[in-house]
């Protein structure tokens, strides 16, 4: 997208100048990047290519491992074939498990070992999507130039921590990585619903372990009466009354390590434990098993006259089913993230659906197309972010029509065609605009494309009020096949909102902004003449005047506030605006206003009706 690639080259920059004048230097970049940056630049991390550390014959059978198992299965099931690779990480930021969803970036990733054994401590690999989580102890996105190695910028990596619910300690990281010019905002919501699945499986298998451990223990204590019975795993110790009688603290430490000692075996036989007393205490009991891990046990403890011959079969296992949680929360994001990247050509209203449909055939059928629509309705957006979408490695370059003639010779207009080059749209923006001598060259330049052969689009764009006219443009008419209708916004009223939502993540991307429903309320009733760029204005306009926060009513333009029939003149719309600004002064007191505007009440009134102004 035009306005992600400019935001990572404004990153590269910032971090170009971190490293020649320091933290003053990343203007414009987060807080959590820049904060990683410095911590990165004081742990000596190479600048060029760090190095991981690798550790052999990490464990993958522990409780994290076990509870993350369901979700990374449903995981890699609903993200096969997507252009990403997901991980988990231990505690100690080690990869534990990868699963390739794309062989093509797992081969990426081997090259700077994202693998199995490596760790990517922030200490030793810089800024990235798991050493960095640990750090800043939250969810956390690295895209491209926001890594401080250069050998990670062709990545994205998205990480979350995942909590123990009772111990509230970071237990490892679930990473999603992919290449950065394939990152979704989505991935964020995608990694935190996952990482907060496994944490929820942690819970419940420790909740199901203590379940087993107490009902095993209620019927070891109502089976046997006459013996002293124990149970314990994790931050669970029970003992019956007749373990408390026969055995004071310091016995009843000697028999715990000594069972867990015996159940931890692979023979696991029965043993009888001498006391310091002259007392002969012979144990068996149950392992509560999750998996390969030993998750508590049960022990019977019998004072006997002297040492008893171990048997195997003294000890039994209790096997647990294994947890298998996923939410369908995670599910539903993955679906979101295969479809294409919302940005603010997107809409729900027919004739703005009906448009894309058909600027999407002409474009696959590589037919030139004339695109019609009013001034900033969204023309040219609409057309290079559909052709981008269609054709990932292409490029597309954009000239003003009406500069052929001042800018443009012929051998310039050659310059711009490259036919031995990726597939490339040339969209000649504003051909109405064009003066006699424009329209000559554009004309010419046109007759070239014609003859390219290679992979090349052309398309126009026109403002439909010069559909009746006899400019000059109609000479370039013949070139092109089809012509699509941009509807204008006002007639777009089930779309406001969401274009709305998306120009304040495009101008404000990094802060917490909403509007308003009084706010909503005006813009949706606003006809907005200028369609989506008169709309992008006034959003600036009242970031101006509250840059963070709920934006209200009273920030938008005056002009916002009205609502009339018809264009008003430039002195209509200086008078409205004064009329708008008195009201707000006087906290919508018509008869104030009046007599600060110098008006009659009378007056005023008939004002208010022919602007539209709800005051």
């Amino acid at each position: 997208m035009p306005n992600t690639d400019n935001r990572l080259l404004r990153v590269a920059a910032a971090r170009a100048d971190f490293l020649e004048s320091g933290s003053q230097g990343a203007a414009g970049v987060g807080d959590i990047v820049v904060a990683s940056w410095e911590r990165s630049h004081a742990a000596g991390v190479d600048v060029a290519a760090a190095h991981s550390t690798f550790t052999d014959g990490i464990d993958t059978g522990p409780l994290l491992v076990r509870c993350a198992r369901p979700v990374l299965e449903q995981l890699t099931s609903d993200t096969v074939d997507m252009p990403l690779v997901i991980a988990l990480t231990d505690s100690h930021a080690r990869v534990v498990q990868r699963v390739d969803a794309s062989v093509a970036v797992g081969r990426l990733l081997e090259r700077v070992d994202f693998a199995p054994g490596f760790t990517y401590a922030e200490s030793t690999m810089g800024t990235n999507g798991v050493g960095t989580v640990f750090e800043a102890g939250q969810p956390v996105s690295v895209v491209g130039p926001e890594h401080f190695t250069e050998h990670l910028q062709q990545f994205a990596c998205t990480g979350a921590p995942i909590i123990d619910p009772m111990t509230r300690r970071i237990e490892g990281v679930l990473d999603i990585s992919t290449l950065s010019h394939t990152w979704s905002p989505i991935m964020h919501a995608l990694v935190k619903s996952a990482a907060k699945d496994i944490a929820q499986n942690l819970l419940l298998d420790r909740s199901q372990a203590q379940q087993a451990i107490f009902a095993t223990y209620l019927r070891e204590s109502v089976r046997t009466t006459k013996n002293a019975v124990f149970a314990f795993g994790g931050s669970v110790f029970m003992a019956n009354d007749i373990a408390q009688a026969w055995f004071d603290t310091a016995q009843q430490k000697v028999l715990r390590e000594h069972a867990a000692f015996l159940m931890t075996r692979k023979d696991r036989i029965s043993d009888t434990v001498p006391l310091g007393d002259g007392r002969h205490v012979h144990i068996t009991g149950t392992r509560i098993m999750t998996g390969a891990d030993v998750a508590g046990m049960v022990v019977i403890a019998e004072i006997v006259a002297g040492r008893r011959a171990g048997m195997s079969v003294d000890f039994a296992d209790h096997h647990l089913p294994e947890i298998g949680v996923t939410t369908q929360a995670t599910s539903s994001i993955i679906d979101d993230l295969s479809r294409p990247r919302e940005t603010i050509v997107s809409g729900r209203s027919p004739a703005w659906l009906s448009a894309c449909r058909e600027l999407r055939t002409a474009l696959a059928e590589h037919t030139p197309t004339i695109v019609v629509g009013e001034t900033g309705a969204g023309k040219f957006t609409l057309v290079t972010e559909l052709f981008h979408a269609l054709f990932d490695d292409a490029r597309s370059i954009s000239v003003d029509a009406e500069e052929f003639a001042a800018h443009y010779d012929s051998a310039e207009v050659e310059k711009l065609i490259n036919p031995g080059s990726a597939p490339t749209l040339y969209i000649l923006r504003n051909i109405d605009q064009c003066t006699t001598d424009a329209a000559e060259q554009a004309e010419r330049f046109l007759t070239t494309l014609d003859g390219v052969d290679g992979p090349v689009w052309y398309i126009a764009t026109l403002s439909d009020s010069a559909l009746d006219s006899d400019l000059p443009f109609r000479q370039m008419l013949g070139h092109f096949g089809a012509s699509v209708n941009i509807p204008p916004l006002r007639f777009r009223t089930d779309d406001i909102d969401q274009v709305t939502a998306s120009l304040l993540r495009l101008l404000a991307p990094e802060r917490k902004v909403r509007i308003s429903p009084e706010a909503r309320r005006v813009i949706n009733r606003y006809s907005w003449p200028r369609n989506v760029s008169q709309l992008h204005e006034a959003l600036v306009h009242a970031l101006r005047r509250r840059p963070v926060g709920e934006i209200q009513a009273s920030d938008l333009p005056g002009y916002c506030q009205s609502f009339a029939q018809r264009t008003l003149t430039p002195v209509e719309s200086a008078e409205r605006d004064l009329i708008v600004s008195a009201l707000r002064a006087n906290d919508g007191n018509r008869s104030a206003a009046a007599e600060q505007l110098g008006m009659a009440r009378s007056s005023l009134y008939r004002k208010l009706r022919t602007y539209g102004i709800a005051g």
